[in-house]
């Protein structure tokens, strides 16, 4: 298993791309808890909290694609650095200037979000002139989403660290330097600077004119609701079971399973369709939510909650492939940020939908939530299955224009689909 990934890693470049990378998504990875921890520092409510973490997340959603779409016309250099900068610089105006008055914060806190840099869509965009077999590409997505959860565990123990260590406002400052530091790192390194994205055919609707990528976006969306819902019923099952210690185990624990699972799925080499294997991990991934439902003690339902994360990171990794496959010729970038933008989305409505089930039928009735949006997100794979798995439009080869400056003409990936 290790040795795929060490096969990457070695690969010129791939550790300094991850890396930097993961670094400079920090500040989005630890916006929501940085924000109310500064808020609550300085006097304001958590109803104010949760109103400042929502606009940045809606203006990172709005973000991310639009900015994508920018990389692909521009370059990753003239777009993620000044971005990068422009979001660390908005954050620091709202940490000095606080809360009040809101209007500005608000508005600080909104441009941090909107100018968050795509380095997600960016790095898989990347991978396909990194690494020279489909094989590695498939193991290198797979170790992104990976990495991911990993992140989206330590940025966290990196916000109360700062604050630990300085303040609420120190952690805001030096998150965002630090990201602007990742993304310096990513738009310096060579593949950085001579990616250059396939010519494209002029179209308002960019990425989004796939159907393929639409099925894609339709699918996650439910995935994404039920990630989020759970986050909502597992705190009256706490409640219940021992309070915050115990919630907190069941978080830890559902990106524990989701990176078990990205791990093992990356260390194995896969054949066939993988419109087809998405299918069966989303059926997978829905069939391990309903479990939840027992709600048994603490330490069963712990392992229970490792069981419901197992196949969201092997799901992520199939969907980057289709995304890499379906995406129209020089809009790599843009589909692949609207798919993060797409999940976040779904996510939020996750929580929004699973806070009055609760309240209607308790955690019992929230935990059936995730099993039902499973369901749907399959089902959207089922019945438009064959925008999936038939023919589309772009070629894929190694040194592709979406890769090569240069415009080489040697193949990359010997499976003939046209993507």
């Amino acid at each position: 298993m290790a040795a795929g990934y060490l096969e990457i890693l070695r690969a010129k470049h791939a550790a300094r791309l991850l890396t930097g990378t993961l670094v400079g998504r920090l500040p989005n990875a630890t916006a929501a808890i940085a924000l109310v921890l500064f808020v609550r520092a300085e006097g304001g409510t958590y109803s104010l909290a949760g109103v400042l973490a929502a606009v940045y997340g809606v203006a990172n959603a709005v973000g991310q694609p639009v900015l994508g779409r920018l990389v692909d016309l521009y370059g990753q250099p003239r777009v993620q650095l000044p971005a990068a900068v422009v979001s660390a610089l908005a954050m620091g105006a709202f940490a000095f200037s606080g809360t009040d008055p809101l209007p500005f914060a608000c508005a600080a806190v909104a441009a941090a979000g909107l100018f968050t840099p795509p380095l997600e869509g960016g790095l898989r965009a990347l991978w396909p002139s990194v690494l020279r077999r489909e094989e590695q590409v498939h193991t290198a997505y797979a170790l992104d989403a990976v990495a991911q959860e990993v992140l989206f565990t330590v940025g966290p123990l990196l916000v109360t660290l700062c604050v630990s260590l300085w303040s609420e406002r120190a952690a805001l400052l030096a998150l965002n330097a630090v990201g602007v530091l990742g993304a310096l790192s990513v738009v310096c390194s060579p593949p950085s600077r001579a990616w250059r994205s396939a010519p494209r055919e002029a179209h308002w609707l960019g990425a989004l004119r796939s159907p393929g990528l639409l099925v894609l976006l339709g699918a996650f969306l439910f995935v994404g609701i039920a990630l989020g819902s759970i986050t909502v019923a597992c705190v009256p099952y706490a409640d219940g079971h021992g309070g915050d210690a115990v919630y907190g185990w069941l978080m830890a624990a559902l990106g524990l399973g989701a990176l078990l699972g990205g791990t093992v799925y990356g260390a194995r080499r896969w054949t066939g369709e993988p419109a087809r294997r998405l299918q069966g991990i989303v059926a997978l991934l829905a069939v391990c939510y309903l479990p939840l439902m027992l709600m048994p003690g603490a330490v069963a339902m712990v392992l229970l909650t490792v069981l419901a994360g197992v196949f969201l990171a092997p799901a992520i990794a199939c969907a980057f492939v289709l995304v890499d496959r379906h995406a129209p010729g020089g809009t790599l970038t843009e589909a692949f940020s609207w798919l993060v933008t797409t999940f976040t989305v779904g996510a939020s409505v996750g929580t929004g939908v699973a806070g009055p089930v609760v309240e209607a039928g308790g955690a019992l009735w929230g935990f059936a939530v995730p099993g039902a949006a499973g369901g749907v997100s399959l089902l959207v794979l089922l019945v438009t299955r064959g925008l999936l798995t038939g023919p589309v439009g772009r070629a894929v080869v190694a040194a592709s224009a979406e890769n090569d400056p240069n415009r080489a003409v040697e193949p990359r990936f010997s499976s003939g689909d046209r993507a």
